[in-house]
């Protein structure tokens, strides 16, 4: 599986997809000033190392699609069917904008959402997993700080729908995750000068990988002009911030009111060592013993009836 990675680019035959250095190099040669994105992977590496991260994701095992064939294909962080696959070790991502061209419509837009993809996949490489093995075939129980019984019964629930709070262990590090890779993507922003589009899509492109997003912003997914790959686009990017970094936000403001950045902190060095006695500790601190497992453990998770 890690050897061969076409059973997930197989899946959008009408992209073409090369490994992000050679998608960067070949950007370079079109006159794209791309230091933005270096400069940011380094502050990326920096800010990681002092979670207990040592190893970035190699940019080789980053496939990024673009010269689609596919009249109207537009790509980015939300493009359907995409992200870091755990098994195979590759992160499959599309170049934001129009894809039907080898150097993106945006550079400076496509540069800090391809920064934003990969620095939100390196954590997901980053975190801790453990597999066993159950009739020949590998089987994760542990990712991060969640956990799965062979059986495949997780170990915290799914979120009601609708639900602006999670209970969700997969949300709180999905979320953490991104919220981690937004603030990279912001800072680079920053540094280099990239400003915002006028544009609605453009606009909310911008505010999505910065992390800027306004509740207001929501509604103005309606107003988004142009394909129909690019309205399903814009939906998507409003459907991720609902689910998943709102929900994040609201958990932290819930559980670590005016200590939301060292909560942050300690989720994200959990995740990567796997280890939760530390953040467990901070949490009982505030709400009483077993708190993370009161917050997160759904009660059938050890029910007989679930063993393997």
């Amino acid at each position: 599986m890690r050897a061969d990675a076409s059973s997930l680019t197989g899946k959008h035959p009408a992209h073409v997809f090369r490994p992000l250095s050679e998608v960067l190099t070949r950007w370079a040669a079109d006159g794209i000033d791309t230091t933005p994105f270096h400069a940011g992977v380094e502050n990326t590496k920096r800010r990681y190392a002092a979670y207990g991260l040592a190893k970035m994701l190699p940019l080789n095992r980053v496939l990024v699609g673009c010269e689609s064939s596919r009249v109207g294909a537009f790509g980015g962080f939300h493009h359907p069917d995409q992200g870091y696959r755990h098994l195979q070790m590759v992160a499959v991502i599309t170049m934001y904008g129009p894809m039907e061209r080898r150097s993106p419509e945006r550079p400076a837009l496509a540069l800090l959402d391809l920064l934003r993809a990969y620095a939100h996949d390196c954590l997901h490489y980053g975190s801790r997993r453990r597999y066993v093995e159950v009739g020949g075939v590998p089987v994760r129980t542990q990712y991060g700080i969640n956990y799965r019984r062979t059986s495949g019964q997780s170990y915290s629930a799914a979120d009601q729908h609708g639900s602006q709070h999670t209970r969700n262990l997969g949300v709180v590090m999905e979320g953490a995750c991104d919220k981690e890779a937004r603030a990279i993507t912001r800072q680079t922003a920053e540094r280099f000068g990239v400003t915002e589009p006028s544009d609605v899509l453009g606009s909310l492109a911008f505010r999505d990988v910065t992390g800027t997003l306004t509740e207001e912003d929501a509604g103005r997914v309606v107003g988004v002009l142009g394909s129909e790959e690019q309205t399903r686009y814009a939906t998507a990017l409003s459907r991720y911030e609902r689910g998943v970094n709102r929900r994040y936000r609201h958990f932290l403001a819930e559980f670590a009111p005016e200590e939301e950045s060292e909560c942050h902190a300690r989720l994200l060095a959990a995740i990567i060592s796997g280890d939760v006695a530390e953040l467990g500790r901070w949490l009982d601190d505030r709400h009483g013993p077993g708190s993370f497992m009161g917050l997160f453990r759904t009660p059938g998770y050890f029910d007989p009836g679930l063993t393997a």
